[in-house]
């Protein structure tokens, strides 16, 4: 293994379980400190990729454009892009609910919108009388602001995962190959708060393999954003809106019959179809080609790496 490479996981696995355990020690996820832990984690990926260019005598402009800092080779296609994603991903989530909805693994209410007002009633604030329009207006707000809001703690993520590393697997891989590991790695990357039962919290421990199937597929789409545009940006504007619109739409359903997370929604089993057949047309529709081999990295001391 390369030496840029085993400092980049080494960084970004070790750093993760290191802020992640005072979750495990001091209360799980239902710490007050967990949410705040949680972001933190995500800074972890680019450390590891701040690591890894400690080690390499690339100046920091070329490892920018390297690493997808840059707009890539058309500004304008990244900006399209960064548009799609921005609007595409809550679609995806929208439509991920509503054919759940449609073959019978959620009910969705509308009228009272009761699993809505349960979560705020669990949070201590207390329910408006036009719960519908809070719940849309709360949903409009993560699609419009969220990716803003998100931006930064994914750009710590995905300048590590796409930015970095998908790059480096291509060199040795196939495309696909390349966006299913660097998938996978992502999704293993969670452990410290998946098996915990994050995401899916009636799984426990086994929300871990969950995750990864749905980092792998969701990691598809951010994967071709990352290779169609050279550029990081798009990928980091639709993990931003992921994780933005997710939440809020699952609150649609029924507090009398939540929805089972495994199943319903955008991370459950139908969103998963979902992601697929997205990840399947833009890879069928769209082909990405192979980028240009990294340049072979090397540290000041040692000369070439191996």
């Amino acid at each position: 293994m390369k030496r840029p490479l085993l400092i980049f996981i080494v960084l970004a696995f070790g750093l993760s379980w290191a802020v992640a355990l005072p979750i495990w020690f001091g209360g799980g996820l239902s710490s007050p400190s967990a949410q705040g832990l949680a972001a933190l984690m995500m800074f972890t990926p680019a450390v590891g990729v701040l690591g890894a260019w400690a080690v390499t005598r690339t100046p920091f402009r070329e490892w920018a454009a390297q690493t997808g800092l840059t707009l890539g080779e058309s500004g304008k296609r990244t900006g399209l892009l960064v548009l799609v994603a921005w609007l595409g991903v809550p679609l995806l989530a929208i439509l991920s609910m509503g054919l759940s909805a449609a073959v019978g693994l959620v009910s969705v209410d509308l009228d009272r919108f009761s699993l809505f007002r349960a979560a705020l009633e669990a949070r201590g604030v207390a329910a408006p009388a036009d719960a519908g329009t809070a719940a849309v207006l709360q949903i409009v707000v993560a699609v419009v602001v969220g990716p803003v809001l998100n931006a930064i703690p994914a750009l710590g993520e995905e300048w590590g995962w796409r930015g970095w590393l998908l790059p480096r697997l291509l060199t040795t891989n196939g495309v696909l190959a390349s966006l299913l590991l660097s998938g996978a790695v992502w999704g293993v990357w969670h452990a410290p708060l998946t098996l915990l039962g994050y995401n899916y919290p009636r799984l426990g421990s086994w929300a871990a393999l969950a995750f990864i199937g749905f980092c792998v597929l969701a990691g598809v789409l951010f994967g071709w954003l990352r290779l169609r545009t050279g550029s990081v940006w798009p990928a980091v504007v639709a993990h931003a809106s992921l994780n933005a619109v997710a939440g809020p739409v699952l609150l649609l359903g029924d507090a009398a019959a939540p929805p089972n997370e495994l199943l319903a929604g955008v991370t459950g089993l139908v969103g998963w179809v979902v992601l697929a057949v997205a990840g399947t047309a833009l890879l069928r529709l769209s082909p990405v080609r192979r980028p240009r081999p990294v340049p072979e990295e090397t540290s000041p001391a040692t000369g070439p790496l191996v």
